[in-house]
């Protein structure tokens, strides 16, 4: 099943046009919704006015190769592998999530568009790199669903709780799941079954991608900005219009290792 491309035996009833219609009309709906996010709650012009702020109190002027630097650095470290989060489950579960969706998400589209059709070449390692993809992001979703959420953890909210913050991971987690199911069943034959993990998993993406504008999805583009804008504001000493931090060492006493921490 694993080297067994989906879309291929799709093209033999669904046209790959469609297909590849169906996912340039998914990259639109994520470029709108973001879109209509940053006017309304003004994302855009906070990053740009900040941005002002900073460089009137910087105090060293940064050259390219100091900028470039300072991305490359924060793009390979930061956002590569949500530093922030710092070393625990929830940095894992982070960083399965989001290669495991990049795999499936690129490898969908190569699949789509190279891989499928009368006259196009199959790929094993493509088809295994989609299926990995899926797998990754449900080990790291259902990892951060069921055992990891703030409000779950620290908050003792049941798991099955959920609000609107929660639509971008629960679409995400349907799509992969769906995906994986559809994959099987189409591959063991199972005609029937095999259409309906396909009509959720088509419902799922249009969810996924067509509630960008309610959903957390758009973060994935604002928190790399303002790591980047971060990192620039302590390289130039601009520090956002905070104050150096102290000289005197850290202390916190002995109260910080009583309990094992749960408030994020």
């Amino acid at each position: 099943m694993l080297s067994n491309n989906p879309f291929s035996i799709l093209s033999e009833t669904i046209s790959p046009f469609a297909m590849q219609s169906f996912l340039v009309v998914m990259v639109l709906l994520i470029a709108v919704g973001t879109i209509i996010q940053m006017i309304h709650h003004k994302n855009l012009t906070y990053f740009f006015n900040n941005a002002k702020k900073a460089k009137l109190s910087a105090t060293k002027k940064l050259g390219p190769g100091e900028r470039i630097s300072v991305i490359a650095k924060t793009t390979v470290v930061d956002i590569g592998t949500t530093s922030e989060l710092g070393f625990g489950k929830r940095r894992l579960a982070h960083v399965l999530g989001m290669y495991g969706t990049i795999l499936f998400w690129v490898s969908s589209a190569v699949l789509v568009f190279c891989y499928t059709g009368a006259d196009k070449p199959t790929s094993q390692t493509w088809s295994m790199i989609w299926h990995a993809g899926a797998i990754l992001t449900c080990l790291g979703g259902y990892w951060f669903w069921f055992f990891l959420r703030v409000d779950v953890s620290a908050e003792a909210h049941p798991w099955y709780r959920i609000i609107k913050a929660d639509l971008f991971v629960l679409a995400l987690l349907a799509c992969s799941t769906f995906g994986l199911a559809w994959s099987y069943t189409q591959f063991n034959g199972q005609t029937g079954l095999s259409y309906l993990f396909l009509v959720l998993f088509v419902v799922s993406n249009l969810i996924l991608f067509g509630g960008v504008y309610w959903s957390k999805f758009a973060h994935m583009f604002y928190k790399p900005g303002a790591a980047i804008q971060k990192n620039l504001a302590e390289a130039d000493g601009s520090r956002d219009n905070l104050p150096p931090p102290a000289d005197a060492p850290e202390q916190f006493g002995l109260g910080i290792k009583r309990e094992e921490s749960k408030h994020y």
